[in-house]
């Protein structure tokens, strides 16, 4: 049987072991997420974009790493806290993983894998995969792509 996005262990920033397989079902927004970053006040619009969607099955689940720039360098207490207090995040996250190189989480090398269809390493904090109910990639989008950007509402609209 083949993978899916919900099938990945992933620890989740408060140390629940399991993030993923609860959501299972629901569209998902994965994002790998910094608190540093030029990006970083994208925070806002994906909780908006959480909250305003979450009825109709909907979730963005927040990836911190700290592989570009050094630019989450912080433990998933102090990340947590940052998210909550600047943000005021509700959405899910993991805990800190790689998604480049060597260390790169399973769940990473899956996501950017030919066989998905969005090959390539990630380039920098708050890339996006948009994940159909089935856990399958649908569409992967740039960091600049702003949480109300029209292409990725779009997409999120006809996945829902």
């Amino acid at each position: 049987m083949s993978q899916c996005f919900f099938d990945f262990a992933v620890p989740s920033i408060d140390g629940s072991p399991d993030l993923l397989s609860p959501l299972k079902g629901e569209v998902v927004l994965a994002v790998n997420v910094a608190s540093r970053c030029g990006y970083t006040p994208q925070y806002g619009g994906l909780e908006q974009l959480y909250r305003g969607l979450k009825p109709e099955g909907f979730v963005v689940v927040g990836f911190p790493c700290n592989q570009f720039g050094a630019q989450e360098p912080g433990s998933e207490k102090e990340i947590a806290k940052f998210c909550s207090t600047s943000y005021d995040v509700t959405f899910p996250m993991s805990a800190k993983l790689e998604v480049n190189g060597p260390g790169r989480h399973p769940l990473y090398a899956w996501l950017t894998s030919p066989a998905n269809g969005f090959p390539g390493d990630i380039g920098w904090n708050f890339e996006k995969f948009l994940i159909a109910r089935d856990g399958r990639v649908l569409k992967r989008y740039p960091p600049g792509t702003k949480p109300q950007d029209n292409g990725l509402m779009q997409d999120i609209a006809g996945a829902l």
